[in-house]
């Protein structure tokens, strides 16, 4: 989910009040700077400012990304000031492609620190919004990255953010290192369904983007056990997180 994204998410108490109705004991959160555009380096700070504030105003309910612009003379450094912050993984949005090489630093610090990045993505055929965000990432991007990185810790966003989310998790599937999560606006009839059946419940992460309620619902409309609503909604991501620990 996204602290101070949209006017859903400005008010932080607002996403507490959310959560505790939802049953959400913790959410892990971003503020990318959106659109592809190339801001300067205060305002990513400043963003991740935000994210660190959140977590400070709610200390272990919300979890943050640390939000880079690969290329920046300062990416890395920005890197440890987050982690050092308490942090828990990078968020890139597209201002470049995954696959591009100025990215290959970030994922190679993701890995010695055993974090995981988080990618906004998507495979969009719409050619309106498409030349908005000429270098969005998709599934393919992923995939190349996780044959160079295998170790890491990938995480593609939004399989209900728009776009051809069929091709993204037939693509996917033969990229086992890469994670999918469940978040987006979008609603389509049975795509966790489809995913898990392509892709294994294990390899789900549960999101919600800047809506809470859908993202819930379509976990329970899904014919899972409860035993994969658990991984679902939480195990799968929270060993993530442990890994850093080991």
């Amino acid at each position: 989910m996204h602290v101070g994204l949209s006017a859903h998410t400005r008010d932080v108490r607002r996403i507490i009040e959310a959560a505790d109705a939802l049953g959400i004991e913790k959410m892990l959160a971003s503020l990318p700077i959106t659109g592809g555009r190339m801001p300067p380096a205060e305002e990513v700070r400043t963003v991740n400012n935000q994210v660190l504030q959140a977590m400070r105003q709610y200390p272990g309910r919300i979890l943050g990304y640390c939000f880079l612009i690969p290329g920046y003379p300062d990416a890395l450094d920005e890197f440890d000031r987050c982690l050092e912050q308490g942090m828990i993984g990078v968020k890139l949005y597209n201002q470049f492609r995954f696959s591009h090489p100025v990215v290959f630093p970030i994922v190679e610090k993701c890995v010695r620190h055993r974090v995981p990045l988080l990618g906004h993505a998507g495979r969009s055929y719409d050619t309106r919004s498409r030349p908005d965000q000429p270098n969005r990432s998709d599934a393919d991007d992923f995939c190349q990255l996780a044959a160079r990185y295998p170790e890491a810790m990938l995480i593609h966003a939004h399989v209900h953010g728009g776009g051809d989310w069929e091709w993204t998790v037939k693509r996917l599937r033969d990229c086992p290192s890469v994670y999918l999560d469940t978040s987006g606006s979008g609603l389509d009839y049975r795509t966790i369904d489809e995913a898990v059946s392509i892709l294994g419940h294990q390899r789900l992460l549960f999101g919600t983007d800047a809506i809470m309620e859908n993202g819930v619902g379509k976990i329970f409309s899904a014919s899972l056990t409860a035993d994969q609503r658990e991984d679902l909604f939480w195990r799968n991501t929270q060993a993530i997180l442990d890994r850093r620990k080991t």
